[in-house]
């Protein structure tokens, strides 16, 4: 299963239900689970992916959490079949069953299980540990970004890291892209996501319309940008496409962009692995 839909399922069940996250913590870390307590709530708020041996300890604390308390409700989600077959728990597995709608209410909401601070602290280190923020440009970030201008025809295509208060952009091709500050960043918006965010035209979206990217200089119109993910999963960046007119965006189009940014994130895994 897609780690993003595992994670989901995963989280709706204990939102569904309102589990007690202290009695799934308790649950999870009986298995044998490492993850600290912060990891473990940033992943059923969104925040963050965990290893698969970890969601699926954690899908578990959560089924047997909720065989405990006689719940009708619909069960966490595991990594692979085999995995849900030896738990002896039939789970949901298909996406059929959710909406896009639905996935962006989860990743937006974050459920109230983390406090910002520590959460935001946990993402700045795991974007330090790249080493990548303040660098000059490379070749390997710069090929996949004239590869996506190539692909899309855009204006711009580039690869943004989100800092504490600032967008450093690390690769970037045609001159729509730029270091601004973190609040008025289209990237920093892409991090709060659980997959892409597209916006096909800017001024008549009700998030981005007031923007003074839009409004004013480099006037965007068009964005699609893709999260990458640091250590321990934390999203710290994103590739994205820009254009200066608004754009039809296609499924084909969303999985070209999302096969670019697993060769982004594989270079940004080869900085620090």
């Amino acid at each position: 299963m897609n780690p993003y839909l595992q994670q989901w399922f995963t989280a709706r069940a204990v939102a569904d239900t309102a589990l007690d996250l202290d009695d799934v913590w308790t649950g999870y870390t009986n298995l044998g689970g490492w993850c600290d307590r912060v990891e473990f709530q940033a992943y059923l708020s969104g925040l963050a992916l965990i290893d698969e041996l970890q969601r699926d300890m954690v899908s578990h604390a959560v089924n047997e959490t909720l065989d405990g308390v006689s719940s009708p409700a619909r069960r966490a989600a595991y990594s692979t079949d085999d995995v849900s077959l030896a738990t002896g728990v039939i789970t949901e597995s298909s996406f059929e069953s959710c909406t896009d709608a639905a996935l962006r209410r989860f990743v937006t909401s974050s459920y109230a299980y983390l406090e910002g601070a520590d959460a935001e602290r946990r993402r700045l280190d795991s974007l330090t540990q790249t080493g990548l923020l303040g660098t000059p440009a490379e070749e390997r970030f710069d090929r996949i970004t004239r590869e996506a201008q190539r692909v899309f025809g855009v204006s711009s295509a580039s690869l943004a890291l989100i800092g504490e208060h600032q967008q450093f952009i690390k690769s970037v091709t045609g001159p729509i892209g730029q270091n601004v500050p973190r609040d008025i960043s289209f990237c920093n918006e892409t991090i709060g996501e659980e997959r892409m965010l597209v916006v096909r035209d800017a001024l008549v979206h009700e998030q981005f319309r007031t923007n003074p990217l839009v409004l004013e200089q480099p006037h965007i119109r068009f964005y699609a940008g893709y999260p990458l993910t640091g250590p321990e999963g934390w999203r710290i960046g994103s590739l994205c496409i820009i254009d200066d007119k608004p754009r039809a965006f296609s499924l084909e189009d969303e999985m070209a962009l999302r096969m670019l940014a697993g060769q982004a994130q594989r270079e940004l895994e080869a900085s620090y692995c």
